[in-house]
């Protein structure tokens, strides 16, 4: 990948604003679109910084990026997502290619499984009135977190 500006700053910059997210979602179990905006903006720099082909690499990563946000639109539909959390999900497959995006949704649906885990016990002690609300913006940012830790740290050891 090279040592260039962005092949640094652009995973550090996502960082940021992933685990921004993550505390906004654990907050107010909202996020904010400007957050998934930015994210979703940044990816096209993104490929150029790792000479990402326009075709069909480029190509690739909007298709597999448009099918997860429409998968994951179906969830939004059925109340079972935030629509924060599924503008998330859409920015964070167009930085991803699509297996390591297979990787980040695994580690998303674990991550989002144990959070959930802890909501139902500490319900049960804090007993209170309607559903459960998972604030599913953190497991998303922790998982996206850990995709970038790779390109964020080799970029000290090269």
């Amino acid at each position: 990948m090279g040592w260039n500006i962005l092949s640094w700053a652009l995973p550090a910059i996502m960082a940021l604003l992933l685990l921004s997210a993550g505390i906004q979602d654990a907050r107010t179990r909202e996020i904010a679109n400007w957050k998934n905006a930015a994210i979703a903006l940044m990816a096209p720099l993104w490929w150029v910084a790792i000479g990402l082909d326009p075709w069909p690499g480029m190509a690739i990563q909007l298709g597999v990026a448009a099918f997860v946000f429409a998968l994951f639109v179906g969830a939004f539909a059925i109340g079972q997502m935030g629509g924060g959390d599924v503008k998330l999900i859409g920015a964070l497959a167009l930085w991803l290619a699509p297996f390591r995006l297979l990787d980040m949704l695994l580690m998303m649906s674990l991550a989002g499984g144990a959070l959930t885990i802890v909501f139902m016990i500490e319900r049960r002690w804090r007993p209170r009135e309607g559903p459960v609300e998972v604030p599913y913006g953190v497991a998303i940012a922790v998982a996206g977190l850990l995709m970038f830790r790779e390109p964020l740290l080799n970029q000290f050891t090269q």
